[in-house]
């Protein structure tokens, strides 16, 4: 979608103490997982700094318990067996279950896509999504990650925080711009969260994909605290002003269903 999936690799450790052949698996799925174009072994080891023949013998290991799959072509994928663990951590999740029963089966959303995403230190992780009946030219996956201040969903989830907190959070610089719409610094980025804390949801207009338009709101937990928001995307061209007020009050609805479904006050 012309940003690619940002999983940070995990760092390869040294020390028989800490299992570093678990450490350099799961580096691996992380790097290959993360990877736009899928690497061969060689790109593979010098990516992570790995002896070849380290690398070959994981990568063989990994083959056969079907965490990587590798192409005619040599190059490298992830495997089918990681979708068990991450089937059984998604059913176990309240908070993709609520999504599933009150979003995923709602007939309100239909014409759109919705998406539900955690805030994860500056950048958000996409945890499910609801496709719309006539897709987008975007695609939202799971577990990709985005960065927090150009997306509907990490500005409902950044305003919702105390605004001293992003200082720190931002304290190595700000990211770089996804598209020209992008915004371009931290106090920009304060004046769109007084924006949406006024306007009640977030609006990111551009700022993931040019011509694609979203809408923001939070969804809390019993604490009060928001744990993760949701996201309704269009196209620009649908975006009129009463459009946008109109499923701007349904979204946050929705996100006060889903908020109260995990019991919030």
């Amino acid at each position: 979608m012309g940003a690619h999936d940002r999983i940070r690799p995990a760092p390869v450790r040294p020390g028989g103490a800490h299992v570093p052949a678990l450490r350099r698996a799961v580096a691996i799925l992380d790097h290959v997982s993360a990877s736009s174009a899928a690497p061969t072994l060689s790109g593979l080891a010098r990516a992570l700094g790995l002896p070849k023949s380290t690398a070959h013998g994981l990568v063989q290991a990994m083959e056969e318990l079907g965490l990587l799959a590798r192409a005619a072509d040599g190059t490298l994928r992830t495997g089918p067996h990681p979708l068990l663990w991450a089937g059984d951590f998604l059913a176990r999740t309240d908070l993709v279950s609520v999504f599933r029963h009150s979003v995923a089966q709602s007939r309100r959303f239909e014409r759109f896509t919705v998406t539900m995403t955690v805030l994860d230190g500056r950048e958000v992780v996409y945890i499910a999504c609801s496709d719309a009946n006539r897709p987008l030219d975007v695609a939202f996956r799971i577990g990709m990650r985005l960065p927090a201040p150009f997306t509907a969903t990490g500005k409902a989830l950044l305003a919702a925080r105390p605004d001293g907190e992003l200082d720190g959070l931002f304290a190595q610089g700000f990211p770089a711009p996804l598209t020209r719409y992008s915004i371009a610094s931290l106090p920009d980025l304060r004046r769109e969260l007084v924006e949406t804390r006024r306007r009640g949801f977030s609006i990111d207009d551009g700022q993931i994909r040019e011509g694609l338009f979203c809408l923001g709101a939070t969804v809390g937990d019993h604490t009060g605290q928001a744990v993760a928001a949701l996201a309704l995307s269009l196209t620009r061209s649908e975006a009129t002003p009463d459009m946008i007020a109109t499923l701007g009050g349904t979204l946050v609805e929705a996100a006060a269903d889903l908020s109260r479904r995990l019991g919030a006050g």
